[in-house]
């Protein structure tokens, strides 16, 4: 199944796709420059999305079950549905968002439709190193799941079910202890219901419902899974002190700050987060780095 997408002027596949996978190596996603791949766990069943350039345009071609599935949202995945509307008004007083908005304004904001493929790299992520939580995803879906559909060796996002029926100390040699294991458990339990969410606050709300997950991990979640503009991730580590250093030249934030500072960019807070991302921005660095620790033989 095959369809084409029109992209808008100065479109940056890279730059829009490639934060649905993790770093380095994905199980269940693949970018190759030109080619993006993206297996999922659809309500009609596993499918897999291959997005290619043709000139001006993507080319989506789906396999397996859930094909008509996803590519119906093929151009919601690929970020051809984000709304900029109102975004340039809102940062022409600031002369730093202005021109990030201008550098990367093929940037588009991707929206799966998929809530727990997100909870799953969410509530991994929780407090621990991004090298801790992506090694502990590729064990999980390497170890929990099952072969996407179509033509590239890609593995499917593991089942919510199985995820739930794991024993939580089965999780310890991915890395992950009890406390992010059951979060992740109580999601898997109500992932159905999670995935009927019909817009980002009614997400939130559910996801917020859950012990072990808080409006971190739902930001985290709604801005992939809805393309949410407005998803800030509150009770970051890096956020509010680059917030704090890019819009008021302080090196130190807390959440209060960063959310006073990100107000007159209300309806895109979070897209001024991820352009401050984009350009490389940072509050400078004090102290040591947070340690890598195992839970392999706890």
């Amino acid at each position: 199944m095959t369809r084409r997408l029109s992209t808008p002027e100065r479109y940056q596949f890279g730059a829009s796709v490639r934060s649905l996978l993790v770093p380095r190596f994905d199980p269940c996603g693949r970018f190759t420059g030109d080619e993006f791949w993206l297996a999922a766990r659809t309500p009609a069943g596993p499918a897999t999305l291959h997005l290619a350039r043709d000139g001006a345009e993507l080319v989506a071609t789906a396999y397996g079950p859930g094909e008509e599935w996803i590519i119906d949202r093929a151009d919601a995945i690929a970020g051809l549905r984000d709304d900029l509307t109102g975004f340039r008004d809102l940062v022409a007083a600031n002369p730093l968002i202005k021109r990030l908005a201008g550098t990367f304004a093929g940037v588009r904001m991707p929206a799966t439709g998929l809530v727990f493929r997100s909870v799953l790299r969410a509530v991994l992520e929780q407090k621990v190193t991004g090298k801790e939580a992506h090694r502990a995803y590729r064990m999980i879906c390497k170890n929990l799941s099952d072969p996407a559909p179509g033509p590239v060796e890609l593995m499917l996002p593991p089942d919510p079910a199985v995820i739930a029926a794991t024993p939580y100390w089965a999780f310890h040699p991915f890395g992950v202890e009890q406390r992010r294991t059951q979060a992740l458990q109580r999601a898997a339990v109500v992932a159905a219901r999670l995935e009927r969410c019909a817009d980002p606050a009614e997400a939130t709300k559910q996801l917020t419902a859950l012990p072990g997950i808080g409006g971190w991990t739902a930001a985290e979640v709604v801005r992939v899974a809805f393309g949410d503009p407005d998803a800030v991730s509150v009770g970051d580590f890096h956020i509010p002190n680059t917030v704090a250093w890019a819009l008021a030249g302080e090196a130190r934030g807390t959440d209060e700050r960063m959310l006073e500072l990100l107000e007159p960019f209300r309806g895109h807070r979070g897209r001024v987060c991820d352009l401050l991302a984009h350009g490389g921005i940072g509050a400078p660095k004090f102290g040591p780095r947070m340690p890598i620790r195992s839970f392999a033989r706890f």
